[in-house]
């Protein structure tokens, strides 16, 4: 990677670890021992998402949970469920919309925790394993399908979900497709593809088709980019697990900023918050912690259902 300007390197701070009580220590998961190698995690946060209120609401996608933190960074638990539940997006005041792994979309009352399927399956056929999600001004869900692919099998899906209820393939040649988000005029989709190392821009036509899907930007070390976000002036920020980063990245995909997690950090995905949304606030997913850095842009205003 060449840059022709050296980007501004900043630390993040942490806000608030899960309490040891939440911890599930020495416990085994069928997810963890797919997907961490074995490694006993007590725990993989996941998909921030702010309500109205200034909480923010996390998953743990081994145990299938989802914690509500509040602005001084107090714990608690809101659902669990036998699932795998990853990214979030509210659907209304007190509705979440919820990617689960293991069970496809399904949403989540913040109230009382109840759980019902939202979309479990397309023609019949189970999804892969749902990753990330990002509604457009006009109710629009765009979702990934990741299941295990990879380089070795570049068959990862990218969806559209109308609020009718037509649900459109978009990619279905993604080498991993993860987090996923909207330009601020809504005219590009942007996916992370995690094994490729890659995040990809996809044009999106006034007929709701795309073409000339390229390679936007790209990045290296173990684990590519994960979870994506974007502010106001069109800086698309990129979490990179394998190397501890977040990069802020120009309309030229070129890095104004690195914001750097401690050693042994794993930032897996963001959400902007405080009352200007000029916060970031980022899951350390293999730590159990939330990760903040105050910036200069706002994040864009997240839709929500019509």
């Amino acid at each position: 990677m060449i840059m022709l300007q050296n980007p501004l390197i900043r630390p993040l701070e942490i806000f608030s670890a899960m309490p040891e009580k939440f911890r599930q220590t020495g416990v085994r998961s069928e997810w963890a021992d797919v997907n961490q190698g074995g490694r006993l995690a007590d725990s993989f946060l996941e998909g921030p998402v702010f309500d109205t209120h200034g909480n923010l609401y996390v998953t743990d996608i081994p145990f299938g949970r989802v914690f509500r933190i509040d602005p001084k960074g107090e714990w608690d638990l809101v659902a669990q469920w036998d699932g795998e539940p990853n990214g979030m997006k509210f659907l209304s005041e007190t509705e979440l919309l919820v990617t689960d792994y293991k069970n496809g979309l399904m949403r989540l009352n913040i109230q009382t925790g109840r759980v019902k399927a939202f979309l479990e399956r397309r023609n019949s056929e189970s999804f892969k394993g749902v990753n990330d999600l990002v509604l457009d001004a006009r109710g629009n869900v765009y979702f990934t399908d990741q299941g295990q692919t990879g380089m070795h099998d570049p068959s990862g899906r990218v969806y559209r979900l109308s609020p009718d209820g037509k649900l459109d393939l978009l990619l279905n040649n993604v080498p991993s497709p993860n987090g996923i988000v909207l330009s601020p005029d809504e005219r590009f989709l942007f996916v992370a593809t995690t094994r490729g190392n890659a995040v990809w821009r996809m044009p999106l036509l006034s007929d709701g088709s795309v073409s000339k899907v390229g390679q936007f930007f790209t990045s290296y070390g173990p684990s590519g980019p994960d979870g994506l976000a974007m502010d106001e002036s069109g800086r698309l920020l990129v979490a990179n697990p394998g190397l501890a980063y977040v990069w802020v990245l120009s309309h030229w995909a070129e890095p104004e900023e690195i914001l750097t997690g401690p050693k042994g950090a794993s930032l897996t995905n963001m959400a902007f918050g405080g009352k200007d949304r000029k916060t970031l606030y980022c899951t350390d997913s293999s730590n159990g912690n939330i990760l903040m850095a105050d910036m200069s842009v706002a994040g864009c205003l997240l839709h929500r259902a019509k």
